[in-house]
């Protein structure tokens, strides 16, 4: 499982150092536009996952690429 946390500076070396201690926990720092990214990305799925469920009305492509 991954698991993406959202941790303050003053606490990260802290919680970095308790996560390594585990053996079996991997643990690595992203950069903030990284995880910027990857919550963008997740937002996008999760929408996707509503149209599919008919909770959210999608749109076809014209109407996107008008957009842009």
């Amino acid at each position: 499982m991954k698991v993406l946390l959202d941790i303050k500076d003053a606490k990260a070396d802290f919680v970095m150092e308790l996560l390594e201690s585990f053996s079996f926990v991997k643990a690595k720092t992203i950069t903030p536009q990284k995880a910027e990214v990857l919550e963008g990305i997740k937002e996008a799925i999760e929408e996707i996952n509503l149209v599919k469920a008919g909770k959210l009305k999608g749109r076809n492509a014209e109407e996107l690429f008008d957009e842009v």
